[in-house]
């Protein structure tokens, strides 16, 4: 059951907030969103582009780099059988490691001291050797330009490409110094090596390359508008059920099946079109409220005008009755208007606190004071339950306007012993304000509505003047504060409102030393 009560028993002062309008000059149009393309051409879109980025690195690889990566492939190969020379130079299986790797290798390897004379070497070119060659005429010229330009190089190894027009050789010379402890001065290998001709298995590659990329950019092309349709598709049923709830239909349900995020969204504009119709509905009951609440105060202010002017005018008795009726009407339409105006203030944040220090029991105790006809003349048993006094910080008036409001709300739910109990519990960082009445209850259902603006529960009888805001405005104050509040209930058994208020940093500090000293 919805509870909210927002007249007190003093009247409060109106107020009041102009809201300037920008002059007309300054209000920029925006300009029209240029039409995009839908989801599906952007997803083809970037999955082709990846496929064609994939094609163009492979003809890359296989058209401009093939040769060069060949050739230092092949230079690595060659590095490593270096270095196994290099272990067994100066042992007595250095020459049949040399042998043994120039035949498996198809090598030509030469393994010479500083001066550049031969220490053992192995020939599996045979005459295609064109380092061997040389070493068998006994000039030694081509061992001593690759050594040469290997110191020249001022690297671990030097290597260098053959051609022999002669023999129709093309090969690749590879040189690098050996150094091994225990051995007198250093050594220098040198390792040939036929680079086989490539060109007619790159021929069969590249064409079978461009068969590839014919059938790649098909599949491609049939694949990716494939997976752009499935992914764009329920995009799309939610957009058109976003249309659908735009013109106002709240039945429909967002359905995202397919992965995740969109399940996630449907989920959440689900929410969101609950939150959407909950609030559409509470403004029609909010205006229905409204308008029966301002409607009966008007219709009597207009008759009883009527009657001063066409009866009572010349009876002073009665034309003093029928004004009272005309005020007191007239305060009700303030105080609802008022109330309108506060929760806007409140919720737009213009509303500013100003907080000072006071004493809760003090501040309890002035409340209960503007009770008292109401217990006298109706019977209504209203005490306050005081704990220990404490200093909290707060804004005096908007306090004042939530205890109130919570106090007549009791008043108007409580059950019928009219018993109401307001309760000041200490705790040990804040002091509970409570206000219990012994009503009808709040079903579970209902709870988590009843602070809600605009919210009002069919049930409320319509003698209980309310439109549903009061209870809003102390959520609001209470956010504002940064108070805990809430409200706890059993139908049948009455209902608590409570809120928690920090104590002051004096009072903080008091009950600190307090505790030290025990």
């Amino acid at each position: 059951m919805k509870r909210s009560s927002e007249n007190t028993p003093h009247s409060e002062q109106s107020s009041y907030v102009d809201i300037p309008l920008a002059p007309l000059t300054e209000v920029k149009k925006k300009k029209p969103r240029k039409p995009r393309f839908a989801l599906r051409y952007y997803v083809w879109l970037y999955f082709m582009i990846f496929a064609v980025v994939i094609l163009v690195l492979i003809w890359l690889f296989q058209y401009v780099f093939l040769d060069k990566y060949y050739e230092s492939a092949k230079i690595r190969d060659i590095a490593k059988v270096a270095q196994k020379v290099t272990d067994v130079y100066n042992t007595s299986t250095q020459e049949q490691v040399c042998g043994k790797l120039a035949f498996e290798n198809n090598l030509c390897i030469v393994l010479t001291d500083e001066s550049g004379n031969k220490i053992t070497g192995a020939n599996n070119l045979g005459i295609y050797s064109t380092l061997y060659r040389d070493i068998m005429e006994n000039h030694s010229r081509r061992i001593y330009e690759l050594k040469a330009k290997l110191i020249k190089s001022s690297h671990d190894s030097y290597s260098e490409t053959v051609d022999d027009e002669d023999t129709n050789f093309h090969g690749l010379i590879y040189c690098t110094t050996v150094y091994k402890k225990g051995s007198e001065g250093q050594a220098y290998v040198f390792i040939e090596s036929s680079v086989e001709p490539i060109d007619a298995t790159v021929s069969i590659i590249r064409e079978q390359l461009i068969y590839i990329t014919v059938i790649l950019i098909e599949l491609a092309f049939i694949v990716t508008l494939f997976i752009s349709k499935r992914i764009s598709r329920p995009i799309t049923s939610i957009t058109n059920t976003a249309k659908r709830f735009a013109a106002g239909d709240y039945d429909m349900d967002f359905k995202g099946e397919g992965y995740k995020e969109v399940e996630e969204l449907s989920d959440v504009l689900n929410n969101a079109k609950n939150e959407v119709r909950k609030v559409s509905d509470l403004r029609k009951d909010l205006i229905a409220n409204i308008s029966h609440d301002l409607r009966t105060p008007l219709t009597m202010v207009k008759a009883y005008a009527e009657m001063i002017r066409d009866l009572s005018g010349d009876n002073p008795e009665k034309r003093s009755e029928h004004i009272q009726i005309i005020i007191d009407e007239a305060d009700r339409l303030s105080a609802l208007v008022n109330n309108l105006l506060e929760l806007s203030k409140l919720e737009s944040g213009n509303m500013e606190l100003e907080l000072s220090d006071f004493s809760i029991v003090d501040k309890l105790n002035d409340c209960m004071t503007r009770y008292t006809l109401l217990i006298e003349q109706n019977g209504y048993d209203i005490k306050y339950e005081p704990d220990e006094d404490r200093m909290i910080t707060a804004d005096v008036g908007k306090l004042d306007q939530v205890i109130y409001n919570f106090i007549n709300n009791a008043i108007n739910y409580t059950g019928d012993n009219k018993v109401i109990r307001i309760r000041q519990i200490n705790k040990p960082d804040c002091v509970r304000v409570e206000v219990v009445d012994n009503g009808n209850g709040i079903s579970k259902d209902m709870l988590p509505l009843v602070f809600d603006r605009y919210y009002r529960d069919a049930k409320v009888k319509r003698a209980i003047v309310g439109t549903g805001l009061g209870l809003s405005i102390c959520k609001e104050i209470l956010k504002q504060h940064g108070f805990a509040f809430g409200v706890s209930s059993t139908e049948g058994e009455g209902s608590t409102f409570w809120f928690e208020a920090p104590y002051a940093k004096q009072n903080r500090k008091q009950l600190s030393d307090g505790k030290d000293k025990k």
